[in-house]
C-alpha cells in the first residue's frame, strides 16, 4: 500500500479537486504560495502514483492536471446514454488537418484536402471546442490560423500532439479509407489531393454543416 502524500501534494490534491477546470503547474503553483514548480512537479508525480489503480486517477492532458473516473469504470456512473453526435466527414478530415498540420490557415486546409470547406465545418470544430483560432499568419493578408486545443487532448486521451496515432497506427486500425488517401497527407504522405471531391468551383463549398445527428464520434 502507497504511503500517505506528503503536504504539498495533499494540498495539490484539494486543490483539483476543488478547481472548475484543470490546472497547470504555474497555476498550481501561484494558487500555492509561489511554491517551486519543480516541487509541484515532483508532488504531482507522487498523487499520480497514489492514485494509481483506484477508481479515480489523475491525468494530465495538454499540461494540465485534473482527476477523472478510472476508464474502466466510466460505465458504472453513466446513468442514461447521451444523444451522441457524429462529425461529419468534411469535419473529421479538417480536424485532423488541424491536428497534424497546425497552426494552419483555411486556405492551407483547403489546398490539402483538395476541396473549398466550408466555413460552418470550422464553426462547428470550434463550438466543439476542439479548434480555436491561434491568430494570424504573418504573410500578405495575414489569413487567420487554427490549432487545437487542451480539450482537443482531454477528449481523445492525448497527453500531448505527439501520441497522436502515425500513418502505420492509422492503417493497422482501419481508419484509412483505400479509396480517399486524405489521412496520407496529413502525415505528409501524397500531394494532399483528397481524392474524393474535385475542387469545387469558386464560391462553392463541400458541405454546409459539420454535424450527422446519429451514431458514435467517428473522430
Amino acid at each position: 500500500m502507497s504511503e500517505a502524500p506528503g503536504d504539498l501534494a495533499r494540498a495539490i490534491e484539494a486543490t483539483l479537486f476543488a478547481a472548475e477546470e484543470p490546472m497547470t503547474v504555474e497555476a498550481l503553483s501561484g494558487h500555492l504560495g509561489d511554491a517551486p514548480t519543480g516541487d509541484i512537479r515532483a508532488a504531482l508525480r507522487e498523487l499520480e502514483e497514489h492514485y494509481a489503480g483506484r477508481g479515480i486517477a489523475l491525468v494530465e492532458r495538454g499540461k494540465r492536471w485534473h482527476f477523472q473516473t478510472a476508464p474502466d469504470l466510466a460505465h458504472l456512473l453513466r446513468r442514461e446514454r447521451e444523444q451522441v453526435r457524429r462529425l461529419s466527414r468534411a469535419a473529421t478530415e479538417v480536424l485532423a488537418i488541424v491536428a497534424y498540420h497546425e497552426p494552419v490557415s483555411r486556405a492551407e486546409i483547403e489546398s490539402i484536402r483538395g476541396v473549398q470547406t466550408s466555413g460552418g465545418t470550422l464553426d462547428v470544430l470550434m463550438e466543439a471546442g476542439w479548434v480555436r483560432v491561434a491568430g494570424r499568419r504573418e504573410v500578405p493578408g495575414r489569413p487567420v490560423i487554427y490549432a487545437t486545443t487542451p480539450d482537443f487532448l482531454t477528449h481523445f486521451g492525448l497527453a500531448s500532439r505527439r501520441d497522436l496515432p502515425g500513418i502505420d497506427e492509422l492503417r493497422a486500425a482501419g481508419l484509412l479509407d483505400p479509396v480517399d488517401d486524405a489521412y496520407d497527407a496529413l502525415t505528409g504522405g501524397d500531394d494532399g489531393d483528397s481524392g474524393d471531391t474535385p475542387p469545387a468551383p469558386e464560391g462553392g463549398v463541400d458541405e454546409p454543416d459539420g454535424f450527422d445527428q446519429s451514431g458514435e464520434d467517428a473522430v
